[in-house]
């Protein structure tokens, strides 16, 4: 069940977020790895609007930030351009993360199908994401489900990252 996430998820949240770190961590990624996510960026996403968790038998297994309200770190993007108008709506997919007991087992797709159905019901045209650059497995993940890089964006923090688009 794809349901939006409340403030007494936060603490289940944060255990699969803190899982994925330290996933990212033996990786050798520096994503995540700086206190980010933190509760505080989870409970802003609740309210907000734009948290979502994917519940299997009653238990949270897995989360994703939705936003419909664009990203001001991809008003500029260098070597290469997003592929719709930059005055065409879209959404912008974060905070991806699953849960180890059911990691590998095919629930990004699920995820990611989720959103995608979400815009499409609200007449999103696009979905918008950015990962870090050595995240190779994300980006082989994004490549694979038809989203296609279209250059590098920069966070409010500096930090460079690899933006991808898909047009639904």
């Amino acid at each position: 069940m794809f349901i939006k996430s409340t403030f007494s998820d936060v603490k289940t949240i944060m255990k699969i977020i803190k899982q994925a770190q330290e996933s990212l961590k033996e990786l050798g990624i520096d994503q995540w790895q700086d206190d980010y996510p933190n509760s505080q960026v989870i409970e802003n996403d609740i309210n907000n609007d734009c948290s979502y968790v994917l519940k299997k038998d009653n238990e949270i297994i897995s989360t994703i930030a939705i936003s419909f309200d664009g990203e001001e770190s991809y008003e500029n993007i260098s070597e290469g351009e997003w592929i719709t108008d930059s005055n065409s709506k879209y959404a912008v997919i974060h905070r991806v993360a699953a849960s180890n007991s059911v990691r590998g087992s095919g629930i990004a797709n699920k995820l990611f199908k989720y959103a995608e159905n979400l815009c499409k019901e609200n007449n999103i045209p696009s979905v918008k994401i950015d990962t870090h650059e050595g995240n190779i497995p994300m980006q082989k993940f994004l490549n694979k489900n038809g989203y296609k890089y279209c250059g590098v964006i920069y966070l409010e923090n500096g930090d460079k990252r690899v933006a991808f688009e898909k047009v639904l």
